[in-house]
């Protein structure tokens, strides 16, 4: 089946889906960081890649669609009705030319390098038989390998991703045998197996009839039960290329992730001020 585009143009275009609701931090993208809401160094990160040529805030709140437009940048008002940050995406990108590339841009993401962004988009513009790019990051204790909220992903040789989870993937059998068949034991005495897991980072690059098509696919089984809708795209025979991140990012899920990022941007911004 064919359901990717060439994109001879390279058009490519960033869509930050933004929701004020959040179960965890509600209203955390209108949080103030740095004498601007969060949401805003979402957006210039995005605005600052190289091979991004226009970004747009996708949300479906006024407070986020008026703050957005409140420090210059632009936004598109979208269904209430959506069931995920793909459909809110799919919603704008049915509107964007055909071929282009769409980048989907965690708004809770300010920290994300601009490189980052540029490496994913790159690996598609060269890969023309695969329909999505994401990236990853290294796994670096057992406590990030055991933590189900953080997601794993595994990459064949073909560069291409074979799996996403929740759980320790791959399985590392014989250093587990070697310790009674506990692979937890076996990490934490050889601290090296840590290299074998990679991390799945919550950037999307799609080519924009993919996207279109996934967004009308329904929720697959797997999908449903690893609350994961990448797998319903792998499912449906998706190519996704995975490359690694430029540098490690952090999410604001939580008070605590806020008020990291928030000092971290505060510094830099001090430091920018007095040079």
């Amino acid at each position: 089946m064919e359901h990717h585009g060439k994109n001879p143009s390279k058009i490519v275009v960033a869509i930050i889906p933004a929701r004020y609701a959040s179960v965890r931090l509600p209203g955390k993208l209108l949080l103030p960081v740095a004498g601007r809401p969060l949401i805003a160094h979402t957006i210039e990160r995005a605005r600052s890649a190289s091979t991004v040529s226009r970004v747009i805030v996708a949300t479906d709140d006024q407070r986020i669609f008026d703050a957005v437009i409140g420090v210059g940048a632009e936004a598109v008002m979208t269904s209430t009705e959506h069931r995920s940050g793909t459909d809110r995406l799919a919603e704008v990108a049915a509107t964007l030319p055909d071929d282009c590339i769409v980048v989907n841009v965690q708004g809770d993401e300010p920290m994300i390098a601009p490189e980052t962004i540029d490496a994913a988009v790159q690996a598609l513009i060269d890969d023309e038989d695969a329909d999505m790019a994401t990236t990853c990051e290294p796994i670096e204790s057992l406590g990030d390998l055991l933590n189900g909220n953080i997601v794993k992903v595994v990459v064949g040789e073909s560069g291409y991703a074979l799996y996403f989870s929740r759980s320790p993937m791959p399985f590392p059998r014989d250093a587990s045998l070697k310790y009674d068949g506990d692979p937890g034991r076996a990490i934490h005495e050889e601290p090296e197996l840590l290299s074998l897991f990679r991390k799945h980072t919550g950037l999307y690059v799609y080519r924009r009839e993919y996207l279109l098509r996934l967004s009308k696919l329904p929720p697959t089984h797997l999908e449903q039960i690893e609350m994961l809708e990448q797998l319903r795209a792998l499912e449906d025979g998706a190519d996704i290329r995975v490359v690694d991140a430029a540098g490690s990012s952090i999410g604001v899920d939580t008070l605590d992730d806020y008020e990291k990022v928030r000092e971290l941007l505060e510094s830099r911004a001090a430091v920018v001020q007095g040079s």
